[in-house]
């Protein structure tokens, strides 16, 4: 037997491991299966170039709880070590690269963003173990061995009796951790980090109905059929699936295994994604990964199932921020790469090069899938614009690249159910909503319903209104109304239509200056200044006598503010303010201003202001009340 001390300058470098080391005790299951892994692998390469003589086989990992004895069993049938390595790698190698990691991140390893650093696997067993074992025997012919250390710099060395190739770790578990000791806890974990390892994983045994036993039909005395019961047999329990759809070509793929594939990653999703993206380049980085859009709804806040980071293969983090472009997010599926840094704080992955061309690279791809669904099949495309639309608006806004691509795909749906491309769309309009200063007018509802009157004055023109309902479409059209030329969009309620597109004046009004200038003093004395402000408008003689408006400006602002940016706080804390649009043409404005009485001439004017209140759905609690009653009296 060998006795020793860890040749370490960190004075009890132990306690810092469980306190530093990983801010998530958790993760050391993963590190050490990672690293029985990597030995069963780097077998599986020696033997395929012929410097390993011995039979690979079929090796996987077990994963054994010993309740009693307090101990957790991690089993490989890798390369395992001699006595010389397992000085050199475990006692040397290890534990100065722990001893570096400490030295440079012990003040603020909690606070950095830490998501792993694979190099320093075996000494997160110390996270959860007093003392841990190794006995481990090389696939070179030479005597097994058993390392012990319990927590301190001291280890002990000695030969074992091992026959079989591999290494086996066994953490006595501390009091603090024994939560590891649960056979729950411990195959949650399992499917949390491993369910995709390249190496099968057994974690104990199950039942299953015997594939070989028909059960025979009997038959009773009385002529009744049944069947016997089904022949159960024990199998070893593998929790993870060693070939996921990722590591695979996409021409070996069907839908179908992509769809069975997502039911795998979210077994508590019941809708199939719409489709899938496959992202498979191996220059200049390497990336794999499969990601899926969902059926988006417009509340961004709502994403239960996000992307998965994987490094080959082993489970990393569902926090993908600033390796995923901002915007696909919201998309789920798995990105797995060996590129990506996991040792570094947060920000340091933000700025790293490797990474800002893994996130270019994977915004490019979504944008050449997109391009091509629409162009293999348009209409299929259109049925699924409400479904996605957020996903690719939102791509439109925070990257200039996506939103040049996004030219030959995003679309602009109208009222009416018919989808433009942007180059399609202003073609169609140009004619027909070009005002006098020569700006095209891009008309659009948010609404359907609460704008139904101002979409059918509108359409009474010929023009065209798109349905743009999304809570970003603001940010968006001032986005665009910045990189196009001489385009503005207006919705349908921001004014009386021939003012939302100016032509050349022809309409003359039926009122001189002074019955306009009366009209107007008498319309302010009976309408409240601090709600409306009041503009004459001459219209044709059947349009709306009266229609409230809301000017696109300010509106537009306070959706920006609540959407975030795009507006100072006073638009956000503004009282609204709204436009009544009198036309001076109809003949019950006429009315109103030859009405001798005062009083019926105040009625006539709340009256008309109600309904146009009521049209916009501004008309409620005490006020609606009254007015309901007020209409009745009329009817009688």
């Amino acid at each position: 037997m060998t006795k020793g001390s860890i040749n370490v300058s960190v004075e009890n470098i132990f306690p810092l491991i469980k306190k530093f080391l990983y801010s998530d005790h958790e993760i050391f299951l993963r590190e050490l299966i990672s690293n029985g892994t990597d030995a069963t692998l780097k077998l599986k390469h020696l033997t395929s170039i012929g410097e390993a003589s011995v039979e690979y086989g079929n090796p996987h990992l077990e994963v054994k709880i010993d309740k009693e004895g307090k101990k957790l069993h991690i089993i490989d049938q890798g390369l395992g070590m001699t006595a010389d390595e397992v000085e050199k790698y475990i006692n040397q190698v290890a534990f100065s690269g722990a001893e570096e990691f400490l030295d440079k991140y012990k003040d603020s390893a909690k606070d950095s963003g830490i998501i792993g650093h694979f190099g320093l696997g075996f000494y997160s067993a110390f996270m959860v173990a007093d003392k841990v074992e190794i006995i481990t025997k090389s696939f070179k012919d030479e005597p097994a061995a058993h390392w012990t250390c319990d927590g301190s710099p001291e280890f002990t060395l000695e030969p074992s009796d091992k026959t079989e190739r591999g290494t086996e770790i066994i953490l006595h578990i501390a009091e603090d951790s024994t939560e590891f000791l649960e056979e729950a806890r411990i195959s949650s974990l399992l499917s949390k980090y491993n369910k995709f390892m390249p190496v099968p994983i057994k974690f104990g045994t199950k039942e299953i109905d015997d594939p070989e036993h028909e059960p025979a039909t009997i038959t009773d005395k009385d002529g009744k059929e049944t069947k016997e019961p089904q022949r159960k047999i024990t199998v070893d329990n593998i929790i993870n699936n060693p070939n996921p759809a990722w590591t695979k070509q996409p021409a070996d793929l069907e839908t179908e295994d992509y769809q069975n594939f997502y039911r795998e990653l979210y077994p508590m999703q019941f809708e199939e994604p719409l489709f899938h993206i496959h992202l498979n380049v191996d220059y200049p980085f390497n990336l794999t990964g499969v990601l899926y859009f969902p059926k988006m709804t417009n509340d961004m806040g709502v994403q239960k199932d996000k992307i998965q980071l994987y490094q080959n293969q082993v489970y990393v983090t569902d926090n993908v921020e600033g390796i995923v472009p901002e915007f696909l997010t919201m998309l789920r599926g798995v990105i797995d790469s060996p590129d990506i840094p996991l040792n570094v704080s947060r920000s340091y992955l933000q700025a790293d090069g490797a990474v800002k061309k893994i996130s270019s690279y994977i915004t490019r791809k979504v944008a050449d899938k997109l391009k091509s669904l629409f162009n293999a099949n348009r209409e299929d495309f259109e049925a699924k614009w409400n479904d996605i639309k957020i996903v690719i608006e939102y791509g439109m806004l925070s990257e200039d690249k996506f939103f040049d691509k996004a030219e030959a795909f995003a679309l602009y749906p109208t009222v009416d159910g018919k989808y433009f491309t942007y180059e399609e769309l202003t073609e169609k309009i140009k004619d027909a909503q070009t005002d006098k200063d020569g700006k095209l007018v891009i008309l659009y509802a948010s609404d359907k319903d609460a704008q139904h009157s101002y979409i059918e004055d509108a359409k009474a023109k010929g023009y065209e209104v798109l349905l743009l309902d999304s809570p970003i479409i603001s940010h968006l059209m001032q986005k665009l109304e910045g990189s196009k030329e001489n385009i503005t969009f207006s919705r349908v309620d921001a004014d009386h239509i021939n003012n939302l597109i100016k032509k050349e004046d022809t309409q003359i009004s039926k009122l001189s200056d002074d019955e306009k200038k009366k009209l107007e003093e008498v319309l302010k004395a009976a309408i409240p200044a601090e709600k409306f402000s009041v503009q004459l408008e001459t219209s044709d003689s059947d349009a709306t006598p009266f229609i409230i408006t809301q000017p696109e400006f300010m509106r537009r602002m306070k959706e920006m503010q609540q959407t975030g940016g795009g507006g100072m706080n006073m638009f956000g804390s503004m009282p609204e303010m709204y436009n009544l649009v009198v036309n001076t043409n109809a003949p019950l404005v006429s009315d109103i201003l030859n009405t001798e009485s005062e009083d019926d001439q105040k009625r006539l004017i709340t009256q008309s202001l109600d309904l146009a209140r009521l049209s916009q759905g501004l008309l409620k609690g005490e006020e609606l009340t009254n007015f309901i009653k007020r209409s009745y009296s009329m009817i009688k």
